[in-house]
């Protein structure tokens, strides 16, 4: 087969959807180790945010195999912009989580805080009604004067940024 002149293009945006999918996996994949190696509980807020990593790692998935199998650029360069506007729009929510945590704005009637999660196994099912998780008001942890939900701000502009230049050197 002759080399083309679109032959190095068919794996435009290879290394950005591999560091892409990457830095999402890591980067939810910390939010579950606070979770269950750290024990900080998250709240219904905290939750929400991780819907744009969940959602972009199968997407990210498919932008690799997009650009490895060698289909056409714009597939790629759409994926990435999908995963693009889903960092984006997890930066949005935790603006809005950290407005709430600082009491700049109320937040969603669902983040009272509640009495934690039951060690009681014999009234276990009784207190799945009564038990809340955390509420959406409090950090649970601060490093550097932000909390989980400003990080996540951070890490998703810086993901969202990736995707957006992947997608132009991609075109």
């Amino acid at each position: 087969m002759a080399l083309t002149a679109s032959t190095p293009r068919s794996r435009a945006g290879f290394g950005y959807a591999i560091a892409l999918t990457l830095g999402i996996a890591a980067t939810v994949g910390g939010a579950l180790a606070f979770q269950y190696i750290g024990g900080y509980i998250p709240c219904a807020l905290c939750l929400l945010q991780r819907n744009p990593y969940y959602y972009g790692i199968p997407v990210g998935i498919l932008a690799i195999v997009a650009s490895a199998i060698g289909l056409p650029s714009w597939v790629t360069r759409a994926l990435l912009v999908v995963i693009g506007v889903m960092m984006l729009v997890g930066a949005g929510m935790g603006v809005y989580h950290s407005g709430v945590e600082w009491a700049f704005w109320e937040g969603p009637a669902s983040c009272g805080g509640g009495a934690g999660v039951t060690t009681n196994a014999g009234s276990l099912l009784s207190d799945l009604n009564t038990v809340h998780g955390p509420s959406c008001t409090e950090a649970a942890l601060r490093v550097l004067g932000l909390s989980f939900a400003g990080w996540n701000v951070i890490a998703s502009v810086i993901l969202a940024a990736i995707a957006f230049t992947g997608a132009k050197k991609a075109a």
